[in-house]
């Protein structure tokens, strides 16, 4: 039907309380920010009510255009005091309208819909476009103006300066502001941001520095509102460009209410303007930059599985080939042990090769699982102690099975600010190995030592150490490049990805050449990162007797 097309009456009749709604809030942020008018004209050092007028024409396009013009024309004939007849206006009101509709047009544009300024293209973009913009609208806005009569004298620069600073100013602070409150991630993350404790820590310094800089400092100019730029800068560095918007706003208004009740000039007033529109950009800045460094991060980690992948899928192959091809042999001896008869025992020696060889596919297998089922980094606070008990305990059976002695020794009273389910993984992984080692190792007894040192406050190093062959030089410089890369084979199966891990916790994870396999783990304790362990730091392993040796370089 007619009455249901996009654009029809009946179409617009449903859109029009947003539009009423939308006017209303024009006429008011216009009337609030009228202050220091010149000659009484629509030309004020600060101007928000446009930032609302574009982020509608942007989100509404040409749907918008009508109430947009609607607005502009009736704030100058209901908020402005200009004294001689008002209907002369008219013109120069179309003219300012026309100018809004053509820059919100091209905003919207140059940016895309669901673009929430916070990436350093985008926001340079914006703000180029609203630099440029503001200017052309008030070249013809103040050329309306003076074809009307409606400037003094040579007042067209003082003018078009004035209006330009004040559009300029109240577009750039505000409409990130209303542009992330138009949008439903936005809104979502404003609201987080607000929801922080921190975020009354800022906004407290905010009011702090506002009463030092208007205060204390208010009648020598604004000598102190250097000052302003500590609580955005907080607010940018901690929570990106969502504490930027906030702060800004807030401290555009701090400006505003303190200007006001000093009875600043105007002049003041348009220098001030100046200084927080530079105060509010560099924070925009920060917070853009944090932002990208996090979604950076986000996608090196996302990226690192996703090349972890075709890397697994080599390593799990080497770790499968042996043991399938085990399990075959196994499976044809029994076949061949029935049909010769054969006793219970022998068969039973069979199937246990069987189980042990299945048992090393499934171990390889569940390993890659732990990787990949394991959520995104969440950090807490982990005891050193529950960490290394949790990675050991699913190999204290294997090790009875086995015949391995595996001696975990005592552990610093130290906790870490890890994702412990990563970090076990890790661990796991590297036991292992140490278990793959020592199996294919003829050197007996075979013993498993895990073992930590902490040589300052910051660092903690721990050592898993085998009694199986010992690294090469060369084998432990390409030790965690994968077999992708030339790595050494199966047992190198997930180094990379571990050490991986371990690099986006801030630690480091070697492997050291010995006549003994070493390998050790650097990690930031819970207090702060710090140096690293001390190089040459000696490994130890124990001796048959249970007593402690050195081990020597090969």
């Amino acid at each position: 039907m007619v009455s249901d097309i996009q654009g029809s009456p009946a179409h617009w009749l449903g859109r029009l309380p947003e539009q009423l709604a939308f006017i209303g809030l024009y006429l008011a942020l216009d009337a609030v920010s009228f202050i220091h008018p010149l000659w009484g004209l629509n030309i004020t050092p600060w101007n928000p009510a446009p930032a609302l007028g574009l982020v509608f024409l942007i989100r509404h396009g040409r749907k918008a255009w009508p109430a947009t013009v609607l607005a502009v024309v009736l704030a100058d004939f209901v908020v402005y005091d200009f004294e001689p007849l008002r209907w002369p206006l008219l013109g120069t009101s179309l003219v300012l309208a026309a100018g809004y509709v053509a820059l919100g047009s091209e905003l919207a544009r140059i940016l895309p819909r669901d673009s929430l300024l916070n990436t350093r293209r985008a926001l340079v973009t914006w703000f180029i476009g609203v630099a440029l913009g503001t200017l052309l609208v008030s070249l013809l806005y103040v050329f309306s103006l003076r074809l009307g009569g409606f400037l003094v004298p040579n007042g067209w620069w003082q003018a078009l300066l004035r209006f330009w600073v004040g559009d300029g100013v109240g577009i750039a602070i505000l409409m990130p502001l209303l542009w992330w409150l138009g949008n439903e991630q936005g809104r979502r993350q404003l609201l987080h941001a607000i929801r922080q404790p921190e975020s009354g820590g800022y906004l407290a310094l905010a009011v702090a520095t506002l009463w030092l800089a208007f205060g204390l400092g208010g009648h020598n100019g604004f000598k102190l509102f250097y000052l302003l730029f500590l609580p955005i800068a907080w607010a940018a560095g901690r929570q990106g460009m969502a504490g930027a918007i906030i702060c800004a706003a807030f401290l555009q208004l701090g400006v505003i209410v303190a200007v006001q009740l000093l009875d600043y000039s105007a002049v003041t007033v348009a220098e001030l303007q100046i200084l927080a529109l530079v105060m509010a950009l560099v924070g925009f800045f920060v917070g853009v930059v944090v932002d990208e460094k996090r979604r950076t991060g986000t996608e090196l980690r996302h990226s690192l599985r996703l090349a972890a992948a075709g890397e697994m899928a080599g390593a799990l192959a080497h770790e499968l080939h042996q043991p399938l091809t085990a399990l075959r042999a196994y499976a044809g001896a029994c076949e061949r042990l029935i049909e010769r008869g054969a006793t219970s025992e022998q068969l039973l020696a069979a199937v246990r090769c069987l189980q042990r060889e299945s048992a090393r596919a499934d171990a390889a297998v569940r390993r890659l699982q732990e990787f990949y089922q394991a959520e995104p980094t969440r950090l807490e606070s982990v005891p050193l102690e529950t960490l290394v008990e949790a990675a050991v305990a699913p190999f204290r059976s294997q090790a009875e099975q086995e015949g391995v002695r595996l001696k975990v020794n005592e552990l610093p009273a130290v906790s870490l600010w890890a994702d412990r389910l990563q970090l076990e993984v890790v661990l796991r992984h590297l036991l292992a190995n140490a278990f793959d080692a020592v199996a294919d190792s003829p050197r007996h007894p075979r013993r498993i030592l895990l073992s930590a040192f902490q040589e300052s406050a910051e660092r903690v190093c721990l050592q898993i150490e085998d009694s199986g062959l010992g690294l090469t030089t060369q084998h432990a410089a390409r030790l965690f490049d994968g077999p992708a890369a030339g790595g050494a084979g199966p047992l190198d199966a997930g180094l990379a990805i571990s050490r991986a891990i371990v690099d986006t916790h801030g630690g480091r994870l070697w492997g050291e050449a010995h006549r003994h396999r070493i390998f050790k783990l650097e990690l930031p304790v819970e207090a702060a990162p710090g140096a690293p362990c001390r190089a040459g730091w000696p490994g130890r392993i124990l001796s048959g007797s249970g007593t402690r040796e050195g081990v020597h370089h090969a």
